[in-house]
C-alpha cells in the first residue's frame, strides 16, 4: 500500500475506533441498568455485576460493528471531501478504484473482528454467560440470605429477614408470593431455618401465619402454623436446562455435527443453517458497509455544501441492507437449502457498490443523465 493509502486506512480504524466505542457504551448503559438491578438486587456483588457485563460484551460489539464502519467510512471519505484531498487525486489521475483501496483494506479488517466474535469469543461468552447464571441461581444464601432488606428473587416474589443470628437462625421473615394470578400468599415466621435437600433448598418457618387473598371473591383467610416448609427452589433459575442457546454452539459443531444437534437439543436444520451462514454474511456485511459509504460519497463532485445527498443514499442503502437480511432469514428456516439467500443482502450491496465506484470512474455518464433530464421534461 501507498503511503498514502496507509494514511487513510489508519483514519479509518481511528474513527472506527472512535464510533465502536460510543455505540457499545450507549447499549452498555441501557442493559447494564437492568443487569445491575437485577443482580445487585438479589444480593449479588458488584464483581458479579462486572463479570456478568463483560461477558455480554461481545455480542453488543457484534451488533455495533457493521454499523460503526459504516459511520467511519462516511466520515473519513466527507473529511476528505471537504479537504479536497480526493479533488486533488482525480486531478493527478486517480481512479475512483485505486482511492477504494483503503476502504477495501478497511473492510477486511472489519470482517476479520467480526469473524473472530462469531466464531470463537461470542460462543464462548455465552457458554460461559450461561455457567454462571446456573451457579448463582445454586447460590441461594447470595439470592436471599440478606438481613434487613426487601429482596425480589423472582417476579412476583418479596422476601425480608429482619435478623440473622450466627447459628443461621433467621428472625421474623416475610415472604410474599404474588406468582399466582388468581390468589396470593404471604408468610410470616418468628424463626425461620435454610435446608438444603441436594438440588433442592427448603424454607423451614416455625410459629408463623399464612394469609391467602382470593383475587376473584376478595376473601382472606388466615392458617396459623409452628412450622411450615417452602420450597424455594423455584425462586431460582431452572438448573437441569440442557437446551443451549443457539449462538453458544461453536461453528465447527454446526458444520460437523448438525443432526447430532437436531436429536439433542430440538433445532431445526433449518435454524442451524441460518445460523451457521449467518456467521460468514455478517463478516461480508462489514466489507459491503465499507464500501457503500465511500462509493456512495464519490458520487458527488466537490462542493461547499458538502455531500449530504451522497452520505444519505449511502444511509439508505444501510437500512436497506438491515432490512433484506430479516427477509431472507424466514426461507432458510423452513428449507434449509435455501442457504444461499444469507448472502444475499451482502453480495446485492457490495453490486451497488461496484456500481456506485464505476460511474464515479465514468462521470460523464452522470453528466448525460443530468442533461438529458431537463430534455425530457421539456418534449
Amino acid at each position: 500500500m501507498s503511503r498514502y493509502d496507509r494514511y487513510v486506512l489508519s483514519q479509518y480504524l481511528l474513527f472506527f475506533g472512535f464510533f465502536a466505542l460510543i455505540l457499545v457504551a450507549v447499549f452498555w448503559v441501557n442493559r447494564a441498568v437492568v443487569l445491575f438491578d437485577r443482580l445487585i438486587g438479589d444480593g449479588q456483588s458488584a464483581l458479579v455485576f462486572l463479570e456478568f457485563t463483560a461477558l455480554t460484551l461481545p455480542n453488543l460489539i457484534r451488533m455495533v460493528l457493521p454499523v460503526a464502519a459504516f459511520a467511519a467510512s462516511v466520515w473519513v471519505t466527507n473529511r476528505l471531501h471537504n479537504e479536497s484531498e480526493l479533488t486533488v487525486l482525480r486531478a493527478t489521475g486517480t481512479s475512483p478504484w485505486q482511492m477504494a483501496r483503503p476502504a477495501l483494506a478497511f473492510g477486511i479488517i472489519t470482517a476479520l473482528m467480526m469473524s473472530v466474535l462469531t466464531h470463537f469469543l461470542l460462543p464462548s461468552s455465552i457458554n460461559q454467560l450461561a455457567l454462571r447464571e446456573r451457579e448463582v441461581s445454586r447460590n441461594v444464601t447470595a439470592r436471599l440470605l440478606t438481613e434487613g432488606k426487601f429482596l425480589h428473587p423472582a417476579k412476583g416474589v418479596t422476601f425480608y429477614i429482619r435478623q440473622i443470628d450466627p447459628d443461621g437462625t433467621l428472625n421474623d421473615v416475610f415472604l410474599s408470593d404474588r406468582r399466582d394470578p388468581e390468589q396470593s400468599v404471604t408468610y410470616t415466621g418468628a424463626r425461620a431455618f435454610l435446608v438444603r435437600d441436594g438440588d433442592k433448598a427448603h424454607l423451614i418457618m416455625v410459629d408463623g401465619m399464612a394469609q391467602r387473598l382470593d383475587h376473584k371473591t376478595q376473601t382472606m383467610s388466615t392458617t396459623v402454623f409452628s412450622d411450615f416448609s417452602y420450597d424455594i427452589s423455584s425462586l431460582t433459575q431452572k438448573i437441569g436446562q440442557t437446551t443451549r442457546n443457539i449462538r453458544a454452539i461453536s461453528s465447527l459443531e454446526l458444520m460437523t455435527a448438525k443432526e447430532a444437534i437436531t436429536d439433542s437439543e430440538g433445532f431445526s436444520q433449518g435454524a442451524l443453517t441460518e445460523e451457521l451462514h449467518l456467521r460468514f454474511a455478517r463478516a461480508l456485511v462489514c466489507v459491503t458497509v465499507a464500501l457503500i459509504g465511500f462509493s456512495a460519497l464519490m458520487l458527488g463532485t466537490f462542493s461547499r455544501f458538502g455531500v449530504w445527498r451522497q452520505a444519505l443514499i449511502a444511509f439508505a442503502l444501510l437500512i436497506g441492507v438491515e432490512g433484506l437480511r430479516g427477509i431472507v432469514s424466514e426461507p432458510v428456516l423452513k428449507n434449509p437449502d435455501l442457504w444461499p439467500l444469507i448472502y444475499l443482502p451482502a453480495l446485492s450491496g457490495l453490486a451497488i457498490a461496484l456500481l456506485f465506484l464505476h460511474l464515479a470512474s465514468h462521470p460523464s455518464l452522470l453528466r448525460r443523465r443530468r442533461r438529458a433530464e431537463p430534455g425530457e421534461q421539456l418534449a
